[in-house]
């Protein structure tokens, strides 16, 4: 069956996408600032939701500086404060590990001096084998039983962001606390026999 290109759009992945009025600067403010109460923003996340909604041309480039400058001005709108506050919520709430939080905030447009010193200050003192164990446990990953659940178990706690020192004194420390297990089992069955 051959659909005419006319008809596209009214099916769902043919869409057109509806043209809102630009704003002007006051109107960019007050969206940046609803934005931002909605959630915490990296400079670059919210001047890419600012360009999309200004007028085109130049005109529209300055609204968004305008605005972007304020709002730094104000302390509302700051890239440390950005990055550790999302640090802390990915180290606390999500249990990852000091590369994914790198990863993450990398792609949230951050600048790698703030990147690095933040994580410096984050993850000072953390012990990465406690994070990786809470990891398991928040995420009721079962301990690895054969070569493939440890293989699964491996490529989860990678994603997540652990060194594989810690990953692999977890595996072995999980592994021998199975055999101990096994052994008090085997012989507690030997004392009743």
């Amino acid at each position: 069956m051959v659909i005419p290109l006319a008809n596209l759009s009214f099916m769902a992945f043919g869409r057109q996408r509806v043209s809102r009025t630009p704003l002007d600067r006051d109107q960019l403010m007050e969206y940046a600032l609803k934005s931002l109460g909605a959630r915490m923003q990296s400079v670059r996340d919210l001047r890419r939701k600012l360009i999309d909604r200004a007028e085109p041309g130049p005109s529209g480039a300055e609204a968004v500086d305008w605005v972007l400058a304020k709002l730094q001005e104000l302390r509302y709108l700051s890239d440390d404060r950005f990055a550790a506050d999302f640090t802390r919520l990915r180290q606390e709430n999500r249990s990852f590990g000091r590369r994914r939080v790198q990863q993450d905030l990398q792609a949230k447009g951050i600048a790698s001096e703030v990147i690095q010193t933040t994580l410096d200050e984050a993850y000072e003192g953390v012990d990465e084998q406690a994070l990786v164990r809470q990891h398991l446990e928040r995420r009721r990953i079962p301990p690895p039983t054969d070569e493939k659940s440890t293989a699964r178990v491996l490529r989860r706690l990678t994603a997540a962001g652990f060194s594989s020192k810690a990953i692999f004194a977890v595996l072995r420390s999980l592994k021998s606390g199975e055999q101990a297990l096994d052994r008090a089992e085997a012989d507690a069955s030997d004392d009743l026999a």
